[in-house]
């Protein structure tokens, strides 16, 4: 059976990970600045995509959330 309380707990982790992702952008090392990140940069142009960045993140959010969900 699923539990409102896990569940619970398990937003409230992400929620606080999430905080601190925003409160400490610059703090974090090499966030942002992996080789596969597409960055163009011209005179009246900027855009980044931070592709490497973004599947690394989703890859360990995939293995804690099957971690949190598995062991019950």
């Amino acid at each position: 059976m699923f539990s409102i309380g896990k569940t619970l707990i398990f937003f409230g982790v992400f929620m606080i990970l999430l905080g601190l992702f925003f409160v400490f952008p610059g703090k974090i090392p090499y966030l942002g600045k992996l080789p596969g990140d597409i960055a163009i940069h011209t005179k009246k142009f900027h855009f980044y995509f931070p592709l490497a960045t973004s599947l690394i993140i989703s890859f360990l959010l995939t293995i804690i959330i099957n971690v949190i969900f598995r062991h019950k």
